[in-house]
């Protein structure tokens, strides 16, 4: 691969072409050629101003400089795994999982260089047009030249930034969604049909719906991250202690609880 330069038109294969597959299809093709790959030619039909693959062996002709894997968490690792005889060696892999469990040995393995991040949002809850409240992490181990091109990119993007290592990005996502997501399914583990919900409830429904819309796998394996155990006894400690403040009746101690609370929040 040539020395990195933003303005380089590069040669992008991205494979899969759900929202976010496509997204960054939308994103770069005007810039960079890009082709997509994915099975599933339902898909393809919303890609334009790119080349379009079915088959893996399709890319042999490609060459690409930099190959984004935006396959869901469960397929990752294989669609890399059914690429990678039909690219070159020089190539760049890069992934945008959100769930980095498996890609460090990957990688080590495969011997290609690689970039590994995170954009730290997903099309059920983000406005992909205006993405410039959002987050994007950036692993530091890695190719150089694959994490200034998504620097860049996420730059561009107005994105805040954050360089975090393998280790540090998976303790991150067992606070950040983890303690929603958990929170979330609690939530709607003991709902009922409401016939005049209020204001807070309908929006706590949204985000309900909006999570059990995402695929299973996924909300599976960010749940059984490792760090996620510690999280939930942060959240039965503070249960039980709300709780306990409940039943006494206790105003001091609940002054206190909602104190602590707005002071989290700041």
């Amino acid at each position: 691969m040539r020395p990195y330069q933003y303005n380089w038109i590069m040669k992008i294969l991205i494979l899969g072409a759900g929202k976010m597959g496509s997204f960054f299809c939308d994103l770069l093709s005007f810039e960079h050629e890009v082709a997509i790959y994915d099975p599933d030619p339902e898909h393809l039909k919303f890609t334009f101003n790119v080349q379009r693959f079915m088959r893996p062996e399709e890319a042999a002709g490609f060459e690409p400089d930099l190959v984004i894997n935006a396959a869901t968490v469960k397929y990752t690792i294989e669609a890399f795994e059914k690429i990678l005889p039909y690219i070159p060696k020089t190539a760049i892999l890069s992934d945008i999982a959100s769930v980095k469990t498996g890609l460090p040995e990957f990688y080590a393995e495969k011997g290609y260089r690689f970039v590994s991040t995170h954009p730290m949002f997903g099309p059920t809850f983000a406005s992909l047009s205006n993405l410039a409240n959002e987050n994007a992490i950036i692993i530091k181990e890695g190719d150089e030249e694959g994490r200034e091109f998504f620097r860049s990119l996420y730059k561009k993007l107005r994105l805040h930034i954050e360089d975090y290592t393998f280790a540090e990005h998976d303790e991150t996502i067992a606070y950040s969604l983890s303690i929603p997501f958990t929170s979330t399914l609690v939530f709607g583990s003991v709902m009922k049909h409401q016939d005049a919900p209020g204001t807070t409830f309908k929006r706590h429904m949204a985000i309900a719906h909006g999570l059990m819309g995402e695929d299973d796998f996924l909300l599976t394996e960010i749940l059984f991250n490792p760090h996620t155990s510690g999280q939930l006894d942060r959240i039965q400690e503070n249960l039980t202690e709300l709780k306990g403040i409940i039943e006494r009746r206790d105003s001091a101690a609940m002054k206190v609880f909602l104190d602590r609370v707005r002071e989290n929040l700041k």
